[in-house]
């Protein structure tokens, strides 16, 4: 009896020991090695592979961690607190910072005395999306006895959510590409500042030669006029690009403007050839909207978005214009922000133009070079366009800290461009006689 006694307890022991390796067994593996083997072997197996697996996701770690180390742009690694856990040797460099590998964790606005970066990985934890964000940085010494200039460029952070609202930053030195920039907008206004003489005088010859060739000859003339006329057109929207450029913000020029008059009037001043299209003009929104713009850069917008919209558009349509109020986040400024939208009946844009549409010279028909080529050899006289209408718009919006977004309505299947303006512009929305 007492051997009895002792085998069952013996087996009531095996058997729970058995499950409490095949539960850790479960725990560790996926799958077991051989479910023939012995629970034990089965266990070491588990542990063998896990082991490996734990080996080579530390050497990958360690390979990316190497790879960030010498990355040719900055990289920063905040916690949930703000703190700075790591960077890369080319954020130290970028960013002043004095912090090697083994240094403790120090509160980011300690380190480095920038209000943006800040700013950004705040909205990139609150957002939990990728946030971009360019300002000059200007490095500050935090020894107060060392006040000797420090050299100040250009920078663009990327902001990556993280796991446990840890934030990753990519930091670009935009420098060179600024410059770049720069050279580009130089060359381009000092050739069309180049341009506009001679052109001035190929038009003032061929007017002199229209009234002394033979009328059978005037339509070769008159093309000359118009390929001469959308050059100075070209010649003049370079000109005022370089002039944008140059002019980040709009602030001195500023006055309160009735925009929805403003709208009536570029409307007008294209009226004529709408006519020829037979194109019906809707506006939708407040009967008046006073705002603090330069009135004669934002009427330019208005005219080329118009001017857009109606080349585009097909015979008898409707162009719609509205003017509202947003609460959309497409600006980092509070909302709610203003919004303006035209909206046509067009073939809209292609998917693959979007990206492109407010590039400078870019055009979305391809086939655009071979009609215009057809269209010299006959002598027949062309509308075309600089490829710079919507570009010009971008900059004029964003010299009002504003943005601007191309893309198809979802009724018309037309073109819908919508500015966003920021709310603290608008001063009125009293009814005045347009």
């Amino acid at each position: 009896m007492g051997l009895g006694l002792g085998l069952g307890l013996l087996l009531l022991y095996r058997s729970r020991y058995d499950a409490k390796l095949k539960a850790l067994l479960q725990r560790i593996s996926i799958q077991s090695a051989s479910p023939v083997m012995p629970y034990e072997s089965q266990i070491a197996s588990a542990i063998a592979t896990q082991t490996s697996a734990v080996e080579s996701l530390s050497a990958q770690v360690e390979d990316f961690r190497q790879i960030l180390a010498l990355a040719p742009i900055g990289y920063l690694y905040v916690d949930e607190e703000n703190q700075l856990l790591w960077c890369n040797r080319q954020a130290r460099q970028l960013l002043d910072i004095e912090q090697t590998d083994f240094s403790p964790p120090r509160l980011l606005l300690a380190v480095v005395r920038s209000y943006e970066l800040d700013q950004l990985v705040e909205q990139t934890r609150q957002c939990q999306a990728l946030c971009q964000q360019d300002w000059t940085f200007r490095s500050i010494s935090p020894d107060p006895s060392n006040v000797s200039e420090r050299p100040a460029y250009p920078l663009r952070g990327s902001g990556v959510p993280l796991r446990k609202g840890h934030v990753g930053v990519f930091l670009e030195n935009r420098q060179e590409a600024i410059m770049l920039i720069q050279q580009r907008d130089r060359w381009t206004s000092d050739v069309a500042h180049e341009l506009k003489t001679p052109l001035t005088s190929i038009r003032l010859v061929s007017e002199t030669l229209r009234s002394r060739i033979d009328p059978s000859l005037t339509r070769w003339v008159d093309r000359l006029l118009n390929e001469v006329t959308r050059l100075s057109v070209l010649v003049d929207d370079l000109l005022k690009l370089s002039h944008l450029d140059q002019r980040e913000r709009i602030e001195q020029s500023s006055e309160e403007t009735d925009l929805v008059g403003l709208l009536h009037q570029a409307w007008q001043s294209l009226e004529p050839l709408a006519q020829l299209k037979q194109l019906q003009f809707t506006y939708e929104g407040p009967p008046a909207l006073a705002a603090d713009i330069d009135a004669g850069l934002i009427y330019r917008a208005f005219f080329n978005l118009l001017d857009n919209a109606i080349k585009y558009s097909p015979t008898a349509g409707t162009i719609i214009a509205k003017i509202g109020y947003s609460d959309e986040p497409a600006l980092a400024a509070t909302p709610p922000h203003l919004l303006i939208e035209i909206i046509d009946r067009g073939p809209g844009f292609a998917a693959k133009d979007l990206p492109h549409i407010f590039d400078r010279f870019y055009r979305a028909d391809p086939a655009r070079t071979k009609e215009r080529s057809a269209h010299l050899l006959t002598a027949e006289p062309i509308s075309s366009g600089t490829g710079l209408g919507l570009a010009i718009v971008q900059r004029i919006v964003a010299s009002h800290q504003g943005c601007v977004q191309g893309q198809n309505h979802p009724e018309t299947q037309g073109g819908w461009l919508k500015i966003w303006l920021p709310g603290k512009r608008v001063r009125s929305t009293e009814s005045t006689d347009l």
